[in-house]
C-alpha cells in the first residue's frame, strides 16, 4: 500500500482530534458555552425582573397621578362653588345696600318734601294774617278793599315762586 498525502491528512487529522479529546476541549467548550447560557438566562431573568419592577413603578406613578388629578379637580370644583357663592353673597349685599340707600334717600326727599310744604303753609299763612292785619286796620271800602286782595295775592305768588325756585 502506498502511503499517500492523503494518508498522512488523514492521521494528521485523527491525531488533532484525538490530543482535543485527550485535553478535555470539548467538554471545556461546552462548559463555557453553558456558562454563556447560564449568563445570558441570568441576564433576561434580571431584565425580567428589573421591567416587571418598573411596571409596579410605572402603576404606582400613575395611580399617583390619578389621584394627583382627582384632588386638583376636587379643589377647582370647590373653588368654583365657592366663587359662585360669594358672588351670589355679594350681589346680595350690593343688593341689600343699594336698598337700604334707595330707601334712605327716599326718606330724605319726603322729608325735604314736607319740609318745603310747611315752609309754604307757614309763609301763606302769614301772609294771609298780615293781610288781614291790613284789611282790619285799614277798614277801607270795597274797591280799595279788591285792590288789597289783588295786590296781597299776587305777594303771595310772588312769595311761593320764591320758594319753589
Amino acid at each position: 500500500m502506498a502511503i499517500d498525502a492523503t494518508f498522512w491528512v488523514a492521521v494528521s487529522f485523527i491525531i488533532f482530534f484525538g490530543g482535543l479529546i485527550y485535553l478535555k476541549i470539548p467538554q471545556k467548550v461546552n462548559d463555557i458555552l453553558n456558562k454563556l447560557i447560564s449568563d445570558i438566562k441570568n441576564e433576561i431573568d434580571e431584565s425580567e425582573k428589573l421591567r416587571t419592577e418598573a411596571k409596579a413603578l410605572l402603576d404606582n406613578a400613575q395611580n399617583k397621578l390619578d389621584t394627583a388629578q382627582s384632588v386638583n379637580n376636587e379643589i377647582l370644583e370647590q373653588a368654583k362653588k365657592d366663587s359662585d357663592k360669594l358672588v351670589i353673597e355679594l350681589n346680595d349685599k350690593f343688593h341689600k345696600s343699594s336698598e337700604i340707600k334707595k330707601n334712605l334717600t327716599e326718606n330724605k326727599i319726603s322729608q325735604m318734601k314736607e319740609a318745603a310744604i310747611k315752609e309754604i303753609k307757614d309763609t301763606s299763612i302769614k301772609i294771609a294774617v298780615d293781610s288781614v292785619k291790613k284789611i282790619i286796620t285799614t277798614s277801607v271800602d270795597k274797591s280799595k278793599l279788591d285792590t288789597l286782595f289783588k295786590k296781597n295775592l299776587d305777594e303771595t305768588k310772588e312769595e311761593l315762586k320764591k320758594i319753589n325756585s
